[in-house]
């Protein structure tokens, strides 16, 4: 009973909420990336905490991320108690297109709508590289089409105008039965032709929607027409009204600054360079007594990069506990194990490992554009590293007083007691003097002059102790004396 009196009160206030629930928009524009993602999937939470009954994407893309897109279809997929709708809007600011990741983006929503002087489609995934755009393997466009198709037949949208976004091969024709105007491949026409036939239909072949060769892309008069998108409206107000809405609260979400900084510390350039001050400070710490500047400096650009990374999902215990372990060992080669060896190169390994995964939602790339991310990562990682490594030489050169380096370079002298190369005039003055050996002279030993140890030598000689000798020569430091 009370399990039952539970569901009922559950259903009732999804009921209730899909009928008051305030609506939400949540903009998508610009490039699709793992921030956006972020901002989206937090968006939509707080939509569904809050009793949504429809949450508006105001799409307004050319594309971005494939990884970023599949992810941001999955939050779109999840939410079964709120209607998705996608809004291709016109703004002074925008382009009026959702073109590539935006157009699967607005197949994963249960409507679509468009603005007029709109367009949608060129959803084949690309990759970009030195020479530019390239087409992507067919490994990633099957993976890509195949999700476009799932999409479309889970929302009710056409399958074969999906798919024909993704695949140059597929060719389209418009079908006029009646009323209805259909769009189906040429393999489906030869079907549907053949059934006509059979069953006394009357079938109209209208034009070629989309030739072979060709990505497809659809003006918002045609997504009407074929059934893709639900209709054409003009401004936000009157897609309200054609949803019915027009009565409930609207509720704008826009990105945040954390979610501007998230995308600021994410990005390429900042990242990179946080990497190369982090592992300056990293090496300039664990070559220095104590804890100091350096290593305070450290710990904060690796918290920013582990932190803001881990907030596009793409860091967990295993690259912290990579990263805490290649530290350890790195300094154990430094302070306990004499040399550079196994120790110093693992550790070194294990903090580029964990650094390179930070990057990165994958951890063993498979499709062709995880490859080329993992390519450019590793390429990011390894330069930063050799840079730190240099830029670390450089400081060690020309800031030796600089405490993070005292251990690494000679600053102190020691003063000790010895002899120097005597002057000419002194050396003269030298021939003649007498004096008695200290010790045998082997002929090396020494002699006492005018209460003076100096280090003599016989003139070849073997020489007794406490025998007198006279100074015959003097060079530089050397003394030369024989038996008087």
């Amino acid at each position: 009973m009370v399990v039952l009196l539970a569901t009922t009160l559950l259903a009732f206030s999804v009921t209730a909420s899909a009928d008051t629930g305030p609506v939400y928009v949540i903009p998508i524009h610009g490039e699709i990336n793992p921030s956006l993602m972020v901002f989206l999937r937090r968006s939509t939470d707080a939509a569904v905490r809050a009793g949504a009954s429809h949450i508006i994407f105001d799409i307004d893309t050319f594309g971005g991320r494939v990884d970023s897109t599949l992810q941001i279809t999955t939050i779109i997929g999840s939410l079964t108690d709120v209607r998705t709708v996608a809004f291709v809007n016109v703004s002074p600011a925008g382009t009026g297109v959702s073109w590539s990741a935006g157009a699967l983006i607005a197949l994963a929503t249960d409507a679509i709508y468009m603005a007029p002087g709109t367009s949608m489609g060129s959803a084949a995934p690309v990759i970009q590289g030195p020479e530019g755009s390239q087409p992507a393997d067919e490994k990633t466009v099957s993976a890509v089409r195949t999700q476009m198709a799932a999409l479309a037949e889970k929302n009710g949208h056409p399958v074969a105008i999906a798919r024909a976004m993704v695949d140059f091969d597929i060719k389209l024709y418009e079908v006029i039965e009646g009323d209805t105007i259909t769009v189906v491949t040429s393999g489906e026409l030869e079907a549907l032709l053949r059934d006509a036939e059979r069953d006394g239909r009357e079938v109209e072949v209208g034009r070629v929607v989309s030739e072979a060769g060709k990505l497809l892309s659809l003006t918002a008069g045609e997504m009407e027409r074929y059934g893709v998108s639900d209709g054409t409206v003009g401004s936000l107000d009157q897609l309200r009204a054609a949803l019915g809405v027009e009565d409930r609260e609207i509720v704008r979400l826009e990105p945040s600054t954390a979610d501007q900084a998230v995308s600021i510390l994410t990005g390429g350039g900042l990242t990179s360079l946080l990497i190369l001050i982090g592992l300056i400070a990293l090496f300039a710490e664990i070559t220095s007594p104590g804890f100091g500047i350096p290593g305070a400096i450290g710990i904060l650009c690796f918290a920013v990069i582990f932190a803001a990374n881990g907030l596009l999902g793409r860091v967990g215990s295993f690259e912290l506990l990579l990263f805490i372990l290649g530290t350890v060992l790195l300094v154990l080669e430094i302070f306990v194990i004499p040399g550079f060896g196994i120790a110093g190169i693992s550790g070194m390994a294990l903090i580029a490992i964990s650094l390179i995964l930070s990057l990165q939602t994958f951890v063993i790339p498979d499709f062709e554009w995880e490859w080329r991310a993992f390519h450019q990562n590793v390429l990011i990682v390894i330069g930063n590293i050799v840079g730190a490594l240099i830029a670390f030489g450089v400081l060690a050169h020309f800031v030796p007083r600089f405490r993070a380096f005292s251990r690494l370079i000679l600053a102190d002298t020691q003063a000790a007691p010895g002899f120097t190369v005597q002057d000419v005039s002194v050396e003269q003055g030298l021939i003649g003097r007498r004096g008695t050996t200290v010790t045998p002279l082997r002929p090396a030993g020494k002699a006492t002059f005018d209460d003076d140890v100096v280090p003599v030598e016989s003139d070849g000689d073997y020489i007794e102790a406490g025998v007198d000798v006279e100074i015959v020569a003097a060079t530089g430091n050397r003394t030369v004396v024989r038996r008087v």
